[in-house]
């Protein structure tokens, strides 16, 4: 499979048989990760690699009890790090100035950046994936449970198995509506019909739609899955998080 074929066949998996993934296949997939592009070519980043059962239930808890957590053989970790470069910066008498939002948002980069590769290198290997968004949410929990010093703040994270599924494909919008030639162009209302026209004709999102009793797609959004409360009080504690890991 070419890696187009990778990408575009790209599926979320969450449920996983129980083969578990060897060091030798970790470390290629991880090696590729590693390759990605990286702000200065200072990998601002660290991997967390967990395998044990009991550290996995742990942290299943704080990823708000998903269970691919704990049928998935590997989950990964991904952190914005400075503080490999910081200490690196101070035993070679370099005084480090990257204790603030803009370094934070840099390693948050990078982090991302590898998480994708490594994504990418594990599809290509017949390996599944899924990222986790609870990673930013629970980010003080984690913190507390890796031992995070100052200078690292967990991004997101990677449940990494063989798949005991193969769903179906997601819907993606058509690149016309992401996609801008030489400046932004911003959107009509006729154009925001169009391309959302496919997403809401969807059989999925008709019943999801009559299952919440709702009348539209974006209300299920706003009110059941990403809601103005949950989103404040999210980013409130993610804020605080970044201040006290020292950006």
């Amino acid at each position: 499979m070419t890696t187009i074929e990778t990408i575009l066949n790209h599926r979320s998996i969450r449920k996983y048989k129980n083969q578990p993934v060897s060091d030798e296949v970790l470390n290629q997939i991880l090696e590729a990760g590693i390759r990605a592009s990286t702000t200065g070519n200072m990998q601002v980043y660290s991997i967390i690699v967990t395998k044990d059962e009991e550290n996995k239930k742990k942290l299943c808890d704080y990823h708000f009890k998903q269970s691919m957590i704990l049928e998935a053989p590997v989950l990964l970790t991904f952190c914005a790090d400075f503080n490999r470069f910081n200490e690196w910066c101070k035993q070679r008498q370099a005084e480090p100035g990257y204790n603030n939002f803009l370094s934070f948002f840099t390693a948050a980069i990078d982090a991302l950046l590898v998480a994708q590769n490594v994504a990418l290198a594990a599809e290509s290997l017949g390996l599944g994936i899924c990222y986790l968004g609870t990673t930013t949410y629970m980010a003080d929990k984690f913190i507390e449970f890796f031992n995070l010093p100052e200078g690292v703040v967990p991004i997101t994270a990677l449940t990494l198995g063989y798949p005991a599924e193969i769903p179906e494909l997601t819907d993606r919008l058509p690149l016309s509506g992401v996609i801008h030639n030489e400046k932004y162009q911003d959107y009509k209302p006729a154009d925001i019909d169009e391309i959302y026209s496919l997403k809401e004709s969807l059989t999925l999102t008709k019943n999801l739609i009559q299952e919440n009793k709702l009348e539209t797609l974006a209300q299920i959004f706003t009110q059941k899955r990403y809601t103005k409360k949950d989103n404040e009080f999210f980013s409130d504690k993610l804020l605080e998080v970044i201040k006290k890991q020292g950006f």
